[in-house]
């Protein structure tokens, strides 16, 4: 028998006829937006938006031997075929009844299409819809459309291919000891991944849309508990106000939200580790995941985070002090070793001692060109050869970027260009500069190490300590998501030093940082 299944609502119920339900509803709904029930229109209507791909496909059926048309529409290798052959069509064609009776079958279901959803079809994710649009859109992502004669509901079937690599370990953030794992590109693997690592039922995801022609899927992690409720709404704000074609990477976010565009200093942290992600969430800060990218973003961000490792926690306090102390003072090298250098040679020879002068001098005997240009020649051979050793294939690319630096270093002091001593300052600059665990940091390093060699080569110290001062002026002035980005040296807090330069035992820091202004302070032992 054939099913005569109509809409089994109240107003059915009460003896108003479907085809009056019909027209009220078409009368208050676009139509050009908006599904019909006339099977045929409405695959014309998919056909016009997405017919014209060759991966899209659809499929006719009929539901079981009740001679009732439906059509599945998906899109080829984003859809998994087996999941729709096995628990979609197969449900719809052989697990259908060959005889239901309206009022007996759909009962207690509020029409025929949840009679479907609920009894017929075995897959968990199932959503329905009446706009063409929105159907349009989630079958495009991996979604199956099952459109169903009679029918202005939809049913939106999750039937997507995850796919993604295996986790591995972070290239960009490689540890001694810690754990071996990174983000990947999927962003339910990322969440998950932080779900894992860090069981807590206050950890809270909140799903986000961004990019106006290619819509991807943004997450704004946080704590509930312990995060500052006016810092999560503020991110939330400014994620909304993004309004871009496409985000292709979380460095678009990055830049769209960051306080300040004109600086150099890197406002919002970016990371491949979950363990860093958890770290900060902990501390109150507030992470961004997109789909598509392993690196997530972690704000607010203060600049000694950036030279901070993860590391640093995991062995006892006293190596990882030490470590870190190493670290700020290849920082400050590698941002003014070029420029001492040319100050103390070209403007004060009198401050170095005597026979380290004469040796200076002896070595830079026939050096035609003054310290700044020696410098510069260096600087940018170094830079040259470091961008050229990433761009490489891997096999090819640390041997071009370590025997072209001897190479060159080696030519140049044989062919006068260069001294040996200026070899030696930028090859410990170079590896200062190595010795910064955040490449963002690294890279404001560098770019403001020219402008500290330009300042030293027309006042010597005196401009040295001049680009001091209006660096530390603008980084004092600098806040990230409303976090001054020298905290915790300016405001100065006591509390907060116990991991700025030194770290102390994990046993003394039983407070969050003031600067968050978490809900709760104290940290659970």
């Amino acid at each position: 028998m054939r099913i005569k299944w109509s809409i089994l609502n109240n107003k059915v119920k009460q003896g108003t006829s479907t085809n009056d339900i019909k027209q009220e509803s078409k009368d208050t709904l676009e139509s050009s937006d908006y599904f019909t029930g006339d099977l045929t229109e409405d695959i014309e209507k998919m056909r016009q938006m997405i017919g014209h791909n060759s991966d899209v496909h659809f499929r006719d059926l009929y539901l079981g031997e009740t001679g009732i048309r439906a059509t599945l529409v998906f899109v080829d290798g984003v859809s998994d075929r087996h999941l729709i052959n096995k628990y979609i069509i197969n449900s719809l064609m052989y697990g259908f009844p060959k005889e239901v009776e309206p009022a007996q079958s759909v009962e207690p279901f509020s029409s025929f299409i949840d009679y479907i959803k609920h009894h017929v079809l075995s897959i968990s994710q199932i959503n329905q819809t009446r706009m063409v649009s929105e159907i349009v859109l989630d079958v495009l992502k991996g979604s199956t459309a099952l459109l169903i004669e009679g029918s202005e509901e939809v049913l939106n079937l999750g039937t997507g291919i995850v796919k993604s690599r295996n986790i591995e370990e972070p290239i960009s953030e490689p540890l001694v000891r810690g754990p071996r794992v990174g983000f990947t590109e999927v962003l339910r693997e990322n969440t998950a991944l932080l779900r894992n690592s860090g069981k807590n039922k206050n950890l809270s995801f909140e799903k986000f849309l961004v990019g106006k022609t290619t819509e991807k899927e943004l997450v704004v992690a946080y704590i509930k508990d312990i995060a500052n409720t006016e810092l999560v709404e503020e991110v939330k704000r400014r994620i909304k106000k993004i309004d871009i074609d496409d985000v292709l990477e979380s460095g678009y976010v990055e830049q769209l939200i960051e306080d300040n565009v004109l600086s150099p200093f890197p406002q919002i942290q970016s990371t491949e580790r979950p363990d860093r992600v958890i770290g900060g969430l902990l501390e109150g800060r507030v992470a961004i995941l997109l789909d598509g990218t392993p690196f997530a973003l972690i704000l607010p961000v203060t600049f000694s985070m950036l030279l901070q490792s993860p590391e640093d926690y995991y062995e006892r306090w006293i190596p990882g002090t030490l470590i870190r102390v190493l670290r700020f003072g290849a920082a400050f090298f590698s941002l003014t070793g070029p420029a001492l250098y040319i100050s103390f040679i070209s403007f004060h020879p009198g401050l170095i001692p005597t026979k380290l002068t004469m040796s200076i001098i002896a070595t830079r005997e026939g050096v035609p060109f003054p310290s700044l240009i020696e410098a510069l020649l260096m600087e940018i051979a170094i830079e040259v050869l470091r961008e050229a050793g990433l761009r490489l294939p891997k096999p090819v690319g640390p041997a071009i970027g370590i025997v072209g630096g001897l190479i060159i270093g080696e030519a140049a002091v044989q062919a006068g260009i260069v001294s040996p001593i200026m070899v030696i300052v930028v090859a410990v600059t170079a590896i200062s500069s190595f010795a910064i665990p955040q490449y963002s940091a690294g890279v404001t390093l560098r770019i403001l190490r020219f402008v500290a060699m330009f300042s030293a080569a027309t006042y010597g110290l005196f401009g040295v300590i001049l680009f001091f001062l209006f660096l530390g002026a603008h980084m004092v002035k600098l806040k990230s998501f409303g976090v001054p980005y020298v905290s915790p040296a300016v405001p100065y807090r006591v509390s907060d030093w116990k991991d700025f330069i030194f770290r102390m035992p994990i046993l003394l820091m039983k407070r969050r940082p003031k600067m968050m202004h978490t809900k709760d302070s104290v940290r659970k032992s």
